[in-house]
């Protein structure tokens, strides 16, 4: 039997070719995932390790929040380095601050990401230079108007030695002189982010207090244990505020830092792996099916001869497990061009992943060949069953005859149990409120669409009967024997048309809820927001509340009011409080008071929106027993109530309410309205009465559109992207339902040729056949992604008010287009292959 499947391999190698496809595209999509997964864990694990080559001991302080100025507090001072210097065993000791430090760039951009800006201290040793950052050129700064930075963030900046560099930290811009440029293994500088070094003193007055320090790193002299001396430093630092750690421990705890951080992105990238193969199975069983289908007399006669049922089974396991193994071994090959491709297009869209060498582990290897050969084998083992159930008789037939159609009753019974769960799932999930029941939804997408998968059979019928009566109508005879062709077999049409229908199932789903959402952004910001401006920081740091008085007093500005923002348990429910301006508030957002009024808001007193007040069953002139966080009970009371408003959040007080005595209050917006509108002079005018600091971000309504729409459009791309593997495998599985058809249908190409119809006429009828069952993959998908869509954007939209369910038609119009041309093209080789059967030989084929 094993010479057997061989021989069948070998026999039908033109006709398995697209469903090694199939298989090695999934694979690909797998082992190129972790072998991405892999690389970059390694170069971040080496880049991390690099960085802590010389740690044998870490003391990191614990900072306490800063309180009347920016300043942190630490117990890690120069009389604590002096003891941890002293320990037998330490051969130095080196004192570290950190801190944020955003760049401005030669043309006056902020440079990178906010939270990847750091700042340290340059600790030069006896020769004058700093062993962790090694000099590339010019010297360590020496002094409060100097500065050092890594010469990768010069480059992007577009910095050189000797020029005047602008950077702010937790406050008004700084300008120094860079000195200095130096490299680094730091992995959140090789990752993209920006490094500025400064002297010690300076650093200590940006970021801490005189004396003090964030981390000491200790370097073990030769022979020293360890462990024997992270007990005796422990002994020497202060025993609350600082932790002490071996540099092994940090390490580890490094790596699987690193590790939690690329789980999730590796997570994502097999989830759609698991799409594409899920979509291959379709093709492999189809495959399979037609193959057992076109040897019947073949296996009749095997089972004639006297090969069991069990033997049969074997047979076709067998030619489906050398399938799997092959099409794993290429997609393993090209897997590891597809982990090159992401790192390249990730590093393009700033992304900053380290350099690496590429990394092939036997676990990668082995799980790719195992997926592709275990999907390959699952999806022939129901039709190696159906091959094993002919009876020897059959092998005595001069007639080749095709296999009784079997009922389809059980199928549909399954289908539409299932399916049904799932919509009642998605009906149910409509209705709840939290983002913790998107578990829900998940279930009950996935009930619903394998639910139509089952029934697709049923429902492609009644779809392709009406595609097919369009065809009909407009190409005469051809089109009706694409539809009937199309017909014929609604378990292949099905499975074929349901490979597409995957991938368009989920791209129309992420489509409508990207564009509802953004419709809704859209719609905050031009009819809620009523102010010109939105002031805030790239570090969500805080605006000091002086800046409020300050942007008052700019030409034009007509209001300013902070947004201060904080949260307090009411039962069980957290409400979003936003301290502000009274006075002002209604100037810059569309405020609309049902109940009460505004002035009376001050003190204990708060104003709700509608919905928190209509939950918690509270009117004006009622009492609130609420607990802020980290703070004791306090009795608020309800002094106005108004119309939902995504601006002024669930409630709204005055700025001393949501001061905390702890911390130093910052503003987290301001929203400014003008006099003649956002203008480019007036935003200038903005940003130079913050000193045209980089931190400081001033955006109209278009900016906010644009920002809100970069962050949807890219989440909705990035899916495209990854779900194009699956429509690629759904034409694939087209191609191969079309060729093999055309080889079942050998001698009636061949009567129908004998009878007049030309070759064109052959090549449309298979066209039109092709363009029928993309269709109907197509309208099935789209129908399922918009009843997903507006089920889980229900569920969005009883916490985000403004978000509805609105269709892109544009969108859903282009979907069909590229069904149509996935049709066309797919059918271009197996219509040429028709067109051109010999037709006295297609007559006599058997």
């Amino acid at each position: 039997m094993l010479r057997t499947a061989v021989r069948n391999l070998f026999a039908h190698k033109a006709r398995l070719m697209m469903t090694v496809l199939a298989v090695l595209l999934g694979v690909a999509f797998v082992s190129g995932t972790l072998v991405f997964s892999d690389t970059v864990g390694n170069a971040l694990k080496n880049a991390s390790a690099k960085n802590l080559d010389d740690v044998a001991v870490s003391v990191q302080a614990e900072s306490e929040p800063p309180k009347a100025d920016d300043r942190r507090t630490t117990v890690l001072t120069d009389k604590t380095a002096a003891k941890v210097r002293a320990v037998p065993g330490v051969r130095a000791v080196r004192a570290d601050i950190t801190g944020d430090a955003v760049l401005a760039a030669k043309d006056g951009k902020p440079v990178g990401e906010a939270w990847q800006n750091l700042a340290a201290n340059y600790q030069p040793g006896p020769d004058g230079k700093d062993g962790r950052y090694p000099l590339v050129r010019g010297r360590g700064p020496a002094a409060a108007g100097e500065i050092a930075m890594a010469e990768a963030t010069a480059r992007k900046a577009g910095y050189r030695i000797g020029d005047t560099v602008r950077f702010a930290t937790n406050g008004p811009v700084l300008a120094k002189k860079l000195v200095g440029l130096v490299a680094t293994d730091d992995p959140k500088v090789t990752a993209g982010g920006s490094l500025v070094l400064l002297d010690t003193a300076t650093a200590q007055r940006l970021y801490l207090h005189p004396g003090q320090f964030d981390e000491l790193v200790v370097s073990a002299a030769p022979g020293a244990d360890e462990a024997a001396l992270t007990r005796e430093v422990r002994a020497a630092v202060p025993g609350k505020g600082a932790t002490v750690t071996s540099g092994t421990a940090l390490a580890e705890e490094q790596s699987v830092l690193l590790a939690e951080q690329n789980k999730a992105l590796t997570s994502t990238l097999l989830t759609f792996a698991g799409i594409a193969l899920f979509v291959g199975i379709f093709i492999i069983a189809n495959t399979f099916t037609m193959l057992i289908s076109q040897r019947r007399r073949e296996i009749a006669l095997l089972r004639a001869v006297g090969a069991s049922r069990r033997q049969v089974v074997r047979s076709v396991l067998i030619e489906a497990t050398l399938l799997g193994v092959v099409a794993s071994v290429v997609g393993m090959g090209l897997g590891v061009g597809i982990a090159t491709g992401i790192r390249a297009v990730l590093n393009a869209n700033d992304a900053g992943l380290p350099d690496g060498p590429l990394v092939i582990s036997p676990v990668t290897v082995l799980a790719s060949l195992a997926t592709g050969t275990v999907v390959t084998v699952l999806a022939a083992w129901l039709p190696s069953r159906r091959a094993a159930k002919i009876a020897p008789v059959e092998a005595l037939s001069t007639v080749d005859t095709q296999a009784a159609p079997r009922s389809l009753v059980l199928r549909n019974i399954f289908g539409a149990v299932v399916g049904g769960a799932g919509v009642a799932v998605m009906f149910w999930a409509s209705t709840l409120e939290s983002s913790d029941d998107l578990p829900i939804a998940m279930l009950g997408s996935a009930l619903t669409m394998i639910g139509v998968i089952v029934l697709a059979p049923l429902l492609s019928r009644p779809l392709v009967f009406l595609t097919g009566a369009v065809t009909g109508r407009l190409f005469g005879t051809v089109g009706k024997l694409a539809k009937e062709n199309a017909l014929r077999n609604p378990r292949r049409t099905a499975a074929t048309g349901s490979a597409l229908m995957i991938g368009l199932t989920l791209i129309t789903g992420m489509t409508v809820v990207g564009h509802s959402a953004q419709s809704a952004v859209d719609r905050m910001t031009s009819t809620q927001l009523t102010a010109d401006y939105q002031i805030t920081t790239s570090t969500y740091s805080g605006l000091d509340p002086k800046l409020s008085a300050k942007t008052a007093q700019v030409p034009g500005v007509t209001a300013v009011a902070p947004l201060r923002n904080s949260a307090f348990l009411l039962g069980e429910d957290a409400v979003h409080l936003n301290g502000t301006d009274l006075r002002t508030i209604g100037r810059v957002t569309d405020l609309k008071v049902v109940q009460g009024s505004l002035g009376a808001v001050h003190g204990d007193a708060v104003a709700l929106a509608k919905s928190v007040a209509d939950k918690a069953g509270k009117h004006t002139g009622q009492s609130l027993d609420v607990s802020f966080f980290g703070d004791k009970k306090r009795h608020l009371t309800v002094a106005a109530v108004y119309e939902d408003n995504e601006i002024a959040g669930d409630a709204l007080s005055d700025l001393p309410l949501v001061a905390t005595p702890t911390e130093r209050p910052k503003d987290d917006s301001l929203l400014v309205k003008t006099a003649h509108g956002a203008s480019e002079a007036t935003a200038a005018q903005l940003r130079a009465a913050f000193g045209d600091n980089p931190l400081v971000k001033v955006q109209d309504h278009e900016d906010l559109r644009r920002e809100n729409a970069g962050q949807i459009g890219m989440l909705v791309n990035m899916v495209y992207g990854l779900l194009g593997m699956a429509v690629v495998i759904a034409v694939v599985g087209v191609i191969n339902t079309l060729a093999m058809s055309v080889f079942e249908r050998t001698r009636e190409i061949g009567m129908l040729r004998a009878i007049g119809l030309a070759r064109t006429g052959i090549k449309r009828m298979v066209r039109l056949e092709s363009v029928v069952i993309s269709l109907f993959g197509a309208v099935l998908g789209i129908g399922v992604g918009l009843f997903l869509s507006w089920a889980g954007g229900s569920m969005l939209a009883s916490s985000w008010k403004l978000y509805e369910t609105l269709l892109p038609w544009g969108r859903l119009a282009l979907f069909v287009a590229i069904a149509l041309a996935v049709g066309v093209l797919a059918a271009v080789w197996p219509a040429r292959r028709a067109a051109k059967l010999n037709m006295l030989e297609a007559i006599g084929a058997q």
